[in-house]
């Protein structure tokens, strides 16, 4: 619903309007959708209100609603989860004390959503808050997005992810950051190649678009690379690898490519390397969390293990950076902070464009993420990412970086191979999901 002049800012709107603008909660947006126009002659529809957000920092300007679904209390990544969505949080606290997006303000407070990593659930609460936001500032989880990719599209409902699957270059309604999944896979072997003269891979991953596109990077770099290659599958649970870990001891494979949660992969690091294994792990991005340093493993990671990120850690001296620590204060760094920031530049170039250009409804952002050249990541990404108005393959983001386990440092990472797009990411052709090709 758009914005009126019951805040006194703005010109006298006509009866009709403002009784409709009046029947709309402060806390929601009209479920009807149809489409205003405001006191600016920006169009509205879903998720817009002209009344402020609940916790405004200018109460004469409107609210544009977003809604947030993670993994925020049993699932395998609540650990990066939390921080993710208290970033979100901070960002568009600083977003709106900054003066927000045109004549409003961004409220991701009210819409906050547990999937528990359960694609289910994860659709039913979307469900929930989808007559109520204009779009989803987080949806955690390519096999749990998955689940309501075909109704965002339905409904132009844009959403910035929380995962980096290959298959979301493909998808106009999800505004992605950072290498994928599978490009990330590629540049941890051309690394692993060099620095370590790998002969031999083995992926073990999760099921699904997560784990599927990460392994078939792998596997791609190594066609390419000459390297032998096997992939297994695993399940989510600490307790439930027994298989992969069997896998490792019988193949003696020179790298591990681990693509799953925090605690399965210290459990399969910890055990293998216990049963004699002396090979190398590199775990995609979402695999590490600085608790890992206490736990059991922790020897093994230290000594074994390596961590691939899609842009650089907390403690990094970017404007981004700086300007994360800075809203965020006096919290314990994790990198889950820094994904969640990141992942929000997008979003706010989208609604920015959008109010821009006059139409600030589903459809609107939509052609707005659609004509995105950049994004402003201040410095957190290189300069020219976000073009999605390029095309999935001359529009990816292909550098990535790699890290050691190390106790002094902020996030328990540092720095071995800054952002970097090795020879393999860099020659592929991104023409189809890279898990359709595993």
């Amino acid at each position: 619903m758009g914005r009126n002049s019951l805040s006194g800012s703005g010109p006298r709107r006509v009866a009709a309007v403002t009784v409709a603008l009046l029947l709309c909660t402060a806390l929601a947006a009209c479920r009807g959708g149809d489409t205003e126009t405001d006191a600016s002659g920006v169009k509205t529809d879903v998720g817009v209100t002209a009344e402020p957000c609940p916790e405004a920092v200018d109460r004469n300007k409107g609210c544009i609603y977003l809604g947030i679904i993670s993994d925020l209390t049993e699932g395998p990544f609540r650990a990066l989860a939390v921080p993710i969505t208290d970033a979100q949080k901070a960002f568009w606290k600083r977003v709106n004390t900054a003066g927000g997006i045109g004549d409003y303000e961004v409220d991701v407070t009210r819409w906050i959503r547990d999937n528990k990593y359960n694609p289910q659930t994860h659709n039913q609460v979307y469900q929930e808050m989808k007559p109520n936001v204009l779009a989803l500032a987080q949806t955690l989880g390519s096999p749990t997005t998955a689940a309501i990719l075909a109704d965002m599209k339905a409904s132009s409902v844009v959403a910035a992810p929380a995962a980096w699957t290959s298959a979301y270059a493909f998808e106009d309604v999800i505004v992605e950051s950072g290498a994928n999944y599978c490009l990330e896979s590629m540049n941890a072997l051309d690394y692993a190649r060099e620095a370590h003269g790998v002969k031999s891979v083995l992926a073990v991953h999760l099921a699904g678009d997560y784990g599927d596109d990460a392994a078939a990077g792998a596997k791609l770099a190594a066609q390419s690379l000459g390297l032998g290659f096997t992939a297994v599958k695993t399940d989510t649970g600490a307790d439930k690898q027994a298989g992969a870990i069997q896998a490792i001891l019988s193949g003696r494979p020179d790298l591990v490519i681990l693509t799953m949660g925090p605690a399965d992969a210290a459990a399969i690091v910890g055990q293998a390397a216990a049963r004699g294994f002396t090979g190398r792990f590199i775990g995609t991005s979402p695999t590490w969390n600085p608790a890992l340093l206490q736990s059991a493993a922790a020897p093994a990671l230290l000594a074994r293990y390596e961590q691939t990120a899609p842009w650089d850690a907390w403690g990094t001296d970017t404007p981004g950076h700086q300007a994360l620590r800075q809203a965020l204060g006096q919290v314990t760094p994790n990198d889950g902070y820094t994904a969640g920031w990141v992942w929000s530049y997008p979003m706010k170039a989208a609604l920015t464009k959008a109010v821009a250009d006059g139409d600030l409804t589903r459809a609107g952002v939509l052609a707005a993420v659609k004509s995105l050249t950049s994004v402003d990541y201040e410095g957190m990404l290189p300069a020219g990412a976000g073009n999605y108005a390029a095309g999935p393959n001359d529009g990816a983001v292909r550098v990535s970086a790699v890290y050691r386990p190390d106790r002094a440092a902020p996030t328990g990472v540092t720095q071995v191979r800054p952002l970097t797009a090795g020879p393999t990411a860099q020659a592929y052709t991104l023409d189809r999901p890279c898990y359709e090709k595993l």
